[in-house]
């Protein structure tokens, strides 16, 4: 098999590919500035239980209406917005800390989104609720992808001045913004809204990987929060590419192969990164030598 064979034809020759590769750019571009903003605020794991917290929502829209895009997608946003409105409450009205609340209330949303789908839907539907297929994805759940990821971009430039500076100043805002919850809520129903976005490509499971792990991964490569997120779109990208074809040559899941692929960057970026553990040890040692 050429390089062209490998590399290009699947998308040249099939529709299903080109639609699973646009998606892969619209969610590239929508999750990995956000999975950027999440790792500086020390809320990765926050990402990962909005995901969780999805389920409830999405499993509700389809016993209403069956495999209907709009419906799981709408249920699904409310149910995370609600999971982050209850815990970020709970946090500020008890002594409970925010991320205890979160993974409380993730735990029983996942529990009851997998009863409610599992007890009505089968099992089949709730693997497919679950880990998703992006090479199913047609022109309808593209076009909502393609437009949550613009959405989110704008809305993501409006929020970019206060989130950049709680991220190095988590004390100032609320010293000098009485709105500065309104961020914070603001920043959580974004972050949901990709999170819904890569429902349908990803799955419920899989969604909050293609934000997070290549928005890791930018750490090893760059410092300023933009190259932050440019490298991270370019990383969720290739990602993407990747394991699209690795799903269609190898007859693998896409879902996992993309994620899979975006942890294989991630740890070539740990151990080869510009700011990864090879080089950083390779300049230590030439400091050392020159002193």
């Amino acid at each position: 098999m050429t390089l062209y064979e490998y590399t290009i034809a699947p998308f040249s020759e099939f529709a299903f590919m080109r639609r699973a590769l646009a998606a892969c750019l619209a969610l590239s571009l929508g999750c990995g500035p956000i999975g950027v903003f999440l790792m500086l605020r020390r809320m990765s794991l926050m990402g990962d239980a909005l995901s969780h917290a999805l389920l409830p929502g999405v499993a509700v829209g389809f016993l209403l209406a069956g495999f209907s895009l709009p419906a799981m997608t709408a249920g699904g946003f409310v149910a995370g917005l609600g999971v982050a409105l209850l815990a970020g409450t709970a946090s500020r009205l008890t002594v409970l800390r925010e991320d205890a609340s979160f993974a409380a209330f993730q735990l029983i949303s996942m529990a009851l989104g997998v009863l409610l789908v599992s007890t009505r839907g089968g099992n089949v539907n709730l693997l497919h609720i679950l880990f998703g297929s992006v090479l199913a994805v047609d022109d309808q759940a593209l076009l909502l992808t393609a437009s949550i990821a613009s959405l989110s971009l704008e809305l993501l430039a409006l929020l970019y001045r206060p989130l950049l500076i709680d991220s190095f100043d988590p004390g100032y805002l609320p010293r000098h913004d009485s709105s500065s919850g309104g961020w914070q809520m603001l920043f959580l129903a974004l972050v949901s809204m990709d999170l819904v976005a890569g429902f349908q490509s990803m799955g419920a499971l899989m969604a909050v990987g293609i934000m997070m792990l290549p928005a890791i991964a930018a750490r090893f490569w760059a410092r300023e929060v933009w190259s932050l997120m440019a490298v991270g779109i370019l990383l969720a990208l290739l990602s993407g590419v990747t394991g699209l074809l690795l799903s269609y040559h190898h007859r693998l899941p896409s879902g996992p192969a993309i994620i899979l692929t975006a942890g294989a960057l991630h740890l070539f970026s740990l151990l080869f990164g510009r700011f990864g553990l090879f080089p950083a040890r390779f300049r230590g040692r030439g400091r050392h030598r020159r002193g």
